[in-house]
């Protein structure tokens, strides 16, 4: 959309301005020369009106460019938010799975001295990592 707008405000522009400039002479009906070639001729009332719809379009480009913009920079913010709740989301996943291992490493000890041994860095099934970083 933010291209499709800027490329409607350029066309619509050097459409004017190439109009302008190759259609300085006055008179009652004016023969229209762009880019060499007279392709119609046109009243003062049809170069107002074509002023009014090149304005429009021109201003339609506008509206586009500034709609994309707007939709970028809130795609932008989103995309922060997710990222600063997964960022807290996996600290507390830590924090938790630490006082868990430090509540574990006490039963290691009295697992050992019942005769059982339990490795050190044991961790529940739903802790594990499963190869996904």
């Amino acid at each position: 959309m933010l291209v499709l707008g800027l490329l409607l405000m350029a066309g619509a522009a050097a459409f004017a301005g190439l109009l302008i400039a190759y259609n300085l002479s006055g008179g009652p009906d004016y023969t229209v020369t762009l880019l060499g070639s007279e392709p119609f001729t046109i009243s003062t009332l049809g170069a107002f009106l074509g002023g009014i719809a090149l304005t429009l379009i021109f201003g339609l480009g506008m509206w586009m460019l500034l709609a994309g913009t707007v939709m970028a920079r809130h795609r932008g913010k989103k995309r922060r938010r997710e990222r600063e709740t997964a960022r807290q989301a996996t600290a507390e996943r830590d924090a938790l799975a630490g006082r868990l291992e430090g509540a574990g490493s006490s039963t290691d000890t009295a697992d050992e001295t019942a005769g059982h041994r339990r490795p050190a860095a044991h961790r529940p099934q739903w802790l594990r990592p499963h190869g996904h970083h």
